[in-house]
C-alpha cells in the first residue's frame, strides 16, 4: 500500500482536528491517520458511503506510525490477535 503524502492524501490532521477530502478518496482503498495517540481508518464503499475504526492499541499505534506503509499487515496481525 503507497502512502501519499501532501495535498494528495485525503486525510489530514490539524490543529482543530481530522480533516478528509472525500472527494479525493479511491474506492475500497484503506487511508488513516494518527490523532490523539489513535490511528483512525478510513474508507469509502462503492457506494460512496464513508467507513471510519479507531485502533486504540499503543503497541499498533507505535507499530503503524513507525511503518506506514505496512499498515494492513500491522492491522491483520493485531486482528488476529498476535499484538
Amino acid at each position: 500500500m503507497a502512502v501519499a503524502a501532501g495535498d494528495d492524501y485525503p486525510v489530514r490532521v490539524e490543529q482543530d482536528g481530522i480533516k478528509l477530502k472525500t472527494e479525493k478518496m479511491v474506492t475500497d482503498q484503506l487511508y488513516h491517520c494518527i490523532y490523539e495517540s489513535k490511528v483512525f481508518l478510513f474508507y469509502k464503499d462503492e457506494q460512496d458511503l464513508l467507513h471510519c475504526y479507531e485502533v486504540e492499541s499503543p503497541d499498533a499505534v507505535k507499530e503503524i506510525s513507525e511503518n506506514p506503509t505496512e499498515l494492513e499487515a500491522i492491522l491483520r496481525k493485531y486482528a488476529a490477535g498476535s499484538g
